[in-house]
């Protein structure tokens, strides 16, 4: 007697939906069925590319999944509260209403709705109707609303990249001796990061064993990795003497290409290089078909996706 297969086919998911086996959008790394598919999960409402028409999108991005320290000031389009977006403050928090009535948004918080940029708006929206000094939370999805970009105004954003922590206490004069020792703690685990000058959104981090260099990139995902095959296929897809092309990885609708660089690079030297690649790739965005080389290039980059460390 045959035996009975044990494996259950899954039903194809529809236009749209997110099949039990893809990453779950929510963006915590599981599988769907595991995470917001699981029996009683609940179900986001998954934008796929939340921050689209903000200012600075791909630095966005970055910040909240790429460094460490940065802060941006925000304007807001009605009213004159001071608004700071951060990378991270203390305890995760989604913001902070601080003594003196500004507010700061943290990108890196541990909830996710599906998408963080209707959740930033409802942070935000809650901050700006209270003054009272204390943290801003979401319990619970918001639902329908505006999103952040919605609330502020269609600037560049003004990014400063920071050593450490620092800007946790620069607002509080009188500074106690456990204030330091936990800006002390927290500081210990944050890798050195320098954002280029030359290009928009790509960012030089030192990780220990190698240094990094990490750019989102605002183009649509196929004319993107047509362009870095073309490269590819050429020799002309290096940043710096040594460096190799590892990958890329997917955040927020948009790729970011990961290289590998030799320790003691430094981020220096790849200003000139990264502006000389950008130019090489909006020239590699004009062409027709791919060659065999070519389709074989981006064969072998479509499968090199790297993980955010």
């Amino acid at each position: 007697m045959a035996k009975k297969s044990r494996n259950k086919s899954q039903p194809a998911a529809a236009p749209g939906e997110v099949g039990p086996r893809q990453p779950c959008p929510c963006g915590s790394g599981k599988r769907y069925k595991a995470c917001h598919g699981a029996a009683g999960g609940a179900a986001p409402t998954f934008v796929a590319r939340p921050f689209e028409g903000m200012p600075s999108e791909c630095d966005v991005i970055a910040l909240r999944e790429l460094v460490p320290a940065a802060t941006a000031p925000l304007t807001l389009t009605e009213g004159s509260r001071t608004v700071r977006l951060a990378t991270l403050l203390p305890g995760a928090a989604p913001a902070m209403v601080r003594d003196s009535g500004d507010i700061w948004l943290g990108l890196q918080v541990q909830h996710s709705y599906g998408n963080p940029a209707r959740d930033l708006g409802a942070v935000l929206e809650a901050a700006l109707a209270t003054e009272e000094p204390g943290i801003v939370g979401l319990p619970s999805a918001p639902g329908e609303g505006p999103s952040l970009q919605d609330l502020i105004s269609d600037t560049t954003l003004d990014i400063t990249v920071h050593d450490g922590f620092e800007y946790w206490i620069d607002d509080i004069p009188d500074r106690d001796a456990s204030m330091e020792a936990a800006l002390e703690q927290a500081n210990s685990g944050v890798m050195p990061t320098v954002r280029l000058e030359s290009v928009e959104a790509a960012y030089w981090t030192n990780v220990g064993t190698k240094e990094h260099l990490r750019w989102v990139m605002p183009h649509q995902e196929d004319q993107l990795l047509d362009a870095l095959a073309r490269l590819h296929a050429a020799g002309k897809d290096s940043v710096a003497e040594g460096s190799r092309f590892v990958g890329m990885f997917r955040a927020h609708g948009l790729l970011a290409p990961v290289w590998d660089l030799p320790l003691g690079t430094g981020a220096e030297v790849l200003e000139g290089p990264a502006k000389a690649f950008a130019a090489d790739l909006e020239e590699a965005m004009k062409g027709g078909e791919l060659t065999a080389a070519e389709r074989s290039a981006r064969a072998g980059l479509a499968n090199r996706q790297v993980t955010i460390r």
